[in-house]
């Protein structure tokens, strides 16, 4: 599993755009900047959709008065997916969504989570970071994906 002081892997994601999904790579995307990741085990998933992505919504303000350049929200589900969660929860600009549609990237930080028991197959642990020039500087990693404490908004402000 990655730890602070690690750097982030190489991956590709998908987020939406007025022109379909854009590819987004990291370690280009995250150069130079100062990031809060979160990353769910799925869309429209009670815990993400009432608790997770709504307090990032809230102190987005907050967040990016500290620094923060951008809030992103990672989650492995198709782009098409990750964009209809995002229009439906009023995202707009302050929350950029990535799809990690294959778990390509979650694997590579070695926090997926196997829910095929629940037919919901691989998915993602849910967790928080803060990356400074693609190098994790904080990690909160939530030990059931039912809740959203660790690695919520407040939490995260509290550790900028």
């Amino acid at each position: 599993m990655i730890k602070v002081g690690d750097t982030l892997p190489e991956a590709s994601f998908f987020t939406p755009s007025s022109d379909g999904p854009q590819e987004v790579k990291s370690p280009e995307f995250f150069r130079g900047k100062k990031i809060v990741l979160f990353a769910v085990p799925g869309a429209f998933t009670p815990t993400c959709h009432q608790n997770h992505l709504p307090g990032y919504l809230t102190h987005h303000d907050a967040l990016k008065a500290k620094g923060v350049d951008a809030i992103v929200c990672v989650a492995v589900n198709d782009i098409f997916v990750v964009s209809a969660w995002g229009e439906k929860s009023g995202v707009g600009d302050k929350v950029m969504m990535l799809a990690d549609g294959s778990a390509l990237f979650t694997k590579a930080v070695g926090l997926d989570l196997d829910l095929t028991e629940r037919g919901l197959g691989v998915r993602s642990k849910r967790y928080a970071m803060i990356i400074e020039d693609g190098i994790v500087k904080e990690l909160a990693v939530e030990d059931t994906p039912a809740t959203a404490d660790a690695s919520g908004a407040e939490a995260m402000l509290a550790k900028l």
